[in-house]
């Protein structure tokens, strides 16, 4: 199995669940992921209530925590159904349909810096791993810190991340997010390691992006995946043999457009 918990600065949580309510115990805060999580939460339960839980204390004594609302649902994963997708293309023109006063930016160029410098240090390895590596460097996509539309940016599209209850999709982990691009958010989904067993192309059509902006989005975030998965990378041991070869074929496809 594809392991896909990997995050832009992998860290892990413990969540106690207590009735009706989670309480998340944060291991680390480097960009304030605490203060994201709340600000987000706080604007899209007010918003768009059913959509993600509601937040309901901030502490940060002895360490940061959340407690919250637990929202129904299992969390979704493999291949979707035709219900399955249209439902979380529901729940994804919910979320980017909200305004996004007041929520930090989502700090692209610093994954633009991650990737690059991830990728330098890939293409002096061996076969098709450092061929993507080489081919990403010398085609690097557009600059997409400009944010041309913007919403609020999930910032972590695993699909366990997201809840279906039979009928609906809600939208948990919120500590990544922020205010942010729709194209580039629609490329960070569609180039996750978790949807690697579903077609994607009907959630592309619905919100029809950029085409050109779409696709280096896309670069981008496949990019980041190479980095994570190849060898050295973070998650490089937790995917079965292949994986990384297979991302990077994937890169040099999109990169070749």
């Amino acid at each position: 199995m594809i392991d896909t918990s990997a995050k832009l600065f992998s860290m892990t949580h413990s969540v106690e669940i207590s009735g009706r309510t989670l309480t998340k115990r944060y291991a680390s805060w480097p960009r304030d992921e605490p203060a994201r999580e709340w600000a987000a939460l706080t604007v899209l339960s007010r918003a768009a209530p059913g959509l993600t839980p509601t937040p309901l204390e901030l502490s940060t004594d002895p360490t940061p925590s959340l407690t919250m609302t637990v929202v129904p649902g299992e969390p979704l994963g493999g291949s979707l159904t035709s219900a399955q997708t249209t439902a979380l293309g529901d729940a994804l023109q919910s979320l980017w349909s909200v305004p996004v006063d007041g929520l930090a930016p989502i700090d692209l160029q610093a994954l633009v810096d991650r990737t690059r410098s991830g990728l330098v240090a890939l293409r002096d390895t061996d076969g098709v791993i450092a061929e993507a590596a080489r081919t990403w460097l010398d085609n690097e996509p557009t600059d997409l810190t400009a944010v041309h539309d913007p919403v609020v940016a999930h910032g972590d599209p695993n699909l366990t991340n997201y809840l279906w209850d039979g009928a609906r999709v809600r939208i948990v982990d919120f500590e990544d997010a922020g205010l942010g691009d729709r194209t580039v958010e629609l490329a960070n989904l569609v180039e996750h390691l978790s949807w690697r067993q579903t077609d994607p192309t009907s959630l592309v059509r619905r919100f029809s992006a950029d085409p050109a902006r779409f696709r280096a989005a896309r670069c981008l975030w496949a990019g980041f995946w190479l980095t994570l998965i190849g060898p050295g990378g973070p998650s490089a041991d937790r995917n079965p043999p292949g994986t990384a070869e297979a991302q990077a074929q994937r890169l040099l496809r999109l990169v070749a457009g």
